[in-house]
């Protein structure tokens, strides 16, 4: 048995009208730009599912099996988690095709896009839920390409025990460097592993920070080429990634949020009641504190709520 994650520390407080109506408990270290831990608050050494932020280390484990994508765009869908736009949907689709595959072939669940302006087209369009549009459907697709490279059996490629998972699980293990403290079944219905906040923070600095020409430099330049790809338009990891050059960010689900920037250094966060609203402020006021300004930063530390339409409050760090 792994040990248990033992929760977090007040983060961030809700507070409406002037009156602090909640509060969001976490944890959230800080390394700097030799990993060494600079900060930190709650337990930020237990394993915890990083969930989606886990898939740039899971697209390493690809490249490293013979995944071979026609351009970096491609790539970082696979990192992504995306919103289902009509430019990610067609870019999923051309993936399929160049491995004579069709929508079929994936086994992540049939789902809404994320997009709200994307999900309302799917049902003007007399649509539904579909494979395609969930927003793992990239990373599903990338597994599928890389068991036709590898010569590995399509079918079953979502289990742990398959090849693949294998290798994707052994990259994870080098860049976090930890062992894999515990292994789930993600919202895609693809293996999710257990590493702590520190292991997480470690390979995203790892990614960051190696060669040009690197599998892991790739797998970044990617990711911050095309940061729309790696989620959608207005969403967090594609304004942090453009509004701070450098920077690569990858959320995942249950509160989760790690970015890094090389020379400086990394942040990995969890909201223990998985509350994604309280992840920016939080990160923020991590990033400044590592000595990061942006004006993107101050147009995401406070989160606003909202009352009669208007804005009466915020979602502040603490």
């Amino acid at each position: 048995m792994a040990q248990s994650y033992a929760g977090g520390e007040p983060l961030a407080e809700v507070v409406r009208s002037g009156f602090v109506e909640g509060t969001h408990r976490g944890s959230v270290v800080l390394l700097g730009a030799d990993g060494a831990v600079v900060s930190s608050v709650g337990d930020v050494r237990s394993p915890i599912f990083p969930r989606s932020s886990s898939k740039p280390m899971q697209a390493i484990g690809m490249l490293r099996s013979g995944l071979r994508l026609v351009d970096a765009a491609d790539l970082a869908l696979v990192c992504g988690s995306h919103y289902g736009e009509d430019f990610h949907v067609a870019r999923v689709e051309a993936m399929l095709r160049s491995g004579g595959l069709t929508a079929s072939a994936l086994r992540c669940p049939p789902d809404l896009p994320v997009s709200e302006a994307a999900r309302a087209e799917v049902y003007r369009a007399g649509g539904g839920p579909a494979r395609i549009l969930m927003n793992c459907s990239g990373k599903h697709t990338g597994m599928l390409l890389t068991c036709l490279a590898a010569g590995w059996p399509v079918d079953g490629y979502w289990r742990p025990e398959h090849p693949l998972q294998q290798r994707l699980r052994t990259a994870i293990e080098d860049f976090t460097g930890e062992q894999v403290a515990a292994t789930g079944v993600d919202g895609c219905g693809a293996p999710v592993l257990a590493v702590s906040l520190t292991g997480l923070a470690s390979g995203f600095l790892r990614l960051v920070s190696g060669a040009p020409g690197s599998v892991e430099r790739t797998v970044a330049d990617a990711m911050r080429a095309h940061p729309d790809l790696v989620s959608g338009t207005g969403a967090e990891d594609n304004l942090l990634m453009t509004g701070v050059p450098g920077l690569l960010s990858k959320v995942g689900a249950e509160g989760v949020l790690v970015a890094a920037l090389p020379g400086v250094g990394a942040v990995a966060l969890k909201i223990d009641d998985g509350a994604a609203r309280a992840r920016m402020p939080v990160l923020v006021t991590a990033l400044r504190k590592l000595g990061v300004a942006a004006p993107v930063l101050d147009e995401l530390a406070d989160v606003p709520l909202f009352g009669g339409g208007v804005p009466v409050g915020a979602i502040r760090p603490l």
